[in-house]
């Protein structure tokens, strides 16, 4: 008796007849009488009451599907289980602190890299260091180079930070605005923006934010016609529809423009650094 068989049997009592359980487990109708015949005699009781095409399960039947379904429920589960391991095993891990470089990189890699798998976390500048010295991570997205001689980095991409504004806003006929200017608004943030979120701590004491969790709750949060909030210049921040009725305006302060760099270890990850070398002879372009 193999778990085959008990799936086999459990097809059976599912679907009524034994020519549905054979087109559903895709297999020939006699192969699954056959393999009914040897799991009944391996037990040594009939299973199934054979009324022409249809079956019933009798007393024997229904004790032993009674046993095998939990066990049937506990394969599938350490299958799946199993699956998300080696997927989590085999996926090239990145650690970042913003959002918008990741989904850049992500978008390279699956145009360039479509067989690469990755993995994600949003982390700060000294898990970093830490993470991709030890090579828990095989790339790294900051906005410092690590002064290391085991690793090496390159230029991925430039964000500026702009705020949206109602059009009736005291500032919104300004041709931009510092941060200065912005402390004490209410603004709507959506929680996972790295360390867009500590930039606004840091230059916003005054400032009140209304944190989403959920992006399309933040969403439909932003078109409320007296929303405050930021974008950035990122392609994948493109909200012109929620922007209607609002301006939006650059920040001007030198903390509202960073740079992203890409980082590796030079004796990384075979996939890293096939991707990193792609990301700077590209961005040399």
């Amino acid at each position: 008796m193999d778990i085959e068989q008990l799936r086999q049997f459990d097809a059976v009592a599912t679907y009524g007849t034994i020519s549905a359980a054979a087109d559903e487990l895709r297999m020939p109708q006699p192969t699954l009488s056959r393999s009914l015949q040897r799991l009944e005699q391996e037990l040594g009781h009939e299973l199934l009451s054979r009324q022409g095409r249809h079956v019933e399960l009798n007393e024997a039947g229904r004790l032993v599907l009674e046993y095998i379904r939990p066990m049937l429920r506990d394969e599938r589960l350490m299958r799946e289980a199993l699956d998300r391991l080696s997927h989590e095993t085999n996926a090239l891990h990145i650690g970042t602190i913003a959002p918008a470089p990741l989904w850049h990189l992500t978008a390279l890699i699956v145009e360039r890299f479509p067989g690469i798998i990755v993995s994600s976390q949003t982390i700060d500048q000294p898990q970093i260091e830490r993470l991709l010295f030890t090579g828990a991570i095989g790339l790294a997205i900051c906005m410092e180079d690590l002064r290391f001689p085991a690793f090496h980095s390159c230029h991925l991409m430039d964000e500026n930070l702009f705020v949206v504004l109602p059009e009736n806003h005291p500032l919104a006929g300004a041709s931009g605005v510092t941060f200065h200017d912005l402390d004490g608004e209410t603004f709507q943030l959506l929680n996972d923006i790295g360390f867009w979120r500590d930039i606004c701590d840091r230059y916003l004491p005054h400032s009140r934010f209304i944190v989403q969790e959920d992006r399309q709750v933040f969403t439909q949060m932003l078109r409320n016609p007296s929303a405050v909030f930021f974008t950035t210049d990122a392609p994948q921040n493109n909200m012109d529809e929620i922007h209607m009725n609002h301006v939006t305006l650059p920040i001007l302060d030198d903390a509202a423009h960073v740079s992203f760099r890409l980082l590796a270890r030079i004796d990384g990850d075979e996939r890293a650094t096939r991707i990193f070398n792609w990301v700077e002879s590209h961005n040399h372009r």
